[in-house]
């Protein structure tokens, strides 16, 4: 096993920033570890990467304990926190250099940063000062930083975070090479690059997981007792008229003529709302189901 996690717990004072959260990650996976501001995500990415400690639980990274072995792990791990912290002051090339020498890389350095600047397209780029680098350079050079001992894991913390279309899409097809070979946890606000990237999701909100699936599962294992239908009137209908019908617990005015109704029956509702349609004098001119995307699926599964 990669990454697990069994009941990590981290209180800040009086703020509980994890409550006894537990996930496992399986060598190979990309998993998205998404959720709200202040939902935990960084904490438990820092208990992984051995940086702090919680108040209870346990981890491991490739079957070592996280927690006791705090230097052991680190070579085992690629980090790219949030805010990517570098030494603006020295060139590309240089401080990849002496990034290897901090793990110790010796007569592999040379052909090892000759690896890592082609994989992450930074050999324009290797001779320049990381200061005068674009932000997204930038994150290609904490990529860098974060594979050059060639790690079995890596946690990426935001890796496009501020980042224009172009830098995003380049960052997110590095990742998914990376996690072809590697074991991959990333948190991300995008959802879409959750469904572009990622194998698994795990969804956290108030320190709790509150859901932990597959991607394309997650939104039918959420609306499994929920349907939503648009309904098209060919005049003007009463919102109160349409939250009588048998069923419907959720009524959204789209105009007044379009609706999105919604029912947690397990029956179809359609023929409800064509009933009611006739009952009342009104054409149909259109209806059909909604499948919910993941970004509406992440907002009902963090709703406070």
């Amino acid at each position: 096993m990669s990454i697990k996690a069994k009941e990590l717990t981290k209180h800040y004072g009086d703020q509980k920033a994890l409550d006894g959260i537990s996930f496992e990650v399986k060598p190979g996976e990309i998993v998205g570890f998404i959720g709200p501001n202040g939902a935990g995500k960084t904490t438990a990415m820092k208990i992984l990467t051995g940086y702090i400690m919680p108040n209870y639980g346990e981890a491991w990274i490739n079957g070592r304990n996280a927690l006791e072995q705090t230097l052991e792990i680190r070579k085992d791990i690629g980090y790219l926190p949030e805010h990517n912290p570098l030494y603006t002051q020295m060139f590309v090339k240089e401080y990849l250099k002496y990034v290897s020498g901090l793990y110790q890389l010796g007569n592999k350095t040379r052909e090892r940063i000759h690896e890592v600047i082609d994989l992450t397209g930074l050999d324009k780029e290797k001779t320049k000062k990381i200061g005068t680098l674009s932000k997204g350079y930038r994150q290609r050079v904490g990529l860098a930083q974060a594979i050059i001992h060639d790690p079995g894991v890596l946690i990426f913390d935001e890796p496009t975070s501020g980042l224009d279309p172009n830098q995003i899409t380049e960052i997110r097809n590095l990742i998914s090479r990376l996690g072809k070979e590697k074991t991959v946890l990333l948190s991300t606000h995008i959802m879409q690059e959750v469904e572009a990237i990622c194998d698994r999701i795990i969804v956290i909100n108030n320190g709790r997981i509150v859901a932990d699936d597959k991607v394309g599962n997650i939104s039918s294992w959420l609306k499994e007792n929920i349907q939503t239908v648009q309904v098209e009137f060919n005049r003007e209908v009463e919102e109160g008229s349409l939250a009588q019908i048998e069923g419907v617990n959720k009524v959204q005015k789209i105009d007044s003529k379009n609706w999105l109704l919604e029912s947690s029956d397990k029956e179809d509702i359609r023929q409800r709302i064509f009933d009611f349609a006739v009952q009342s004098g009104f054409s149909v001119l259109s209806m059909q189901k909604k499948e919910k995307s993941l970004e509406q699926v992440f907002r009902d599964l963090t709703r406070e």
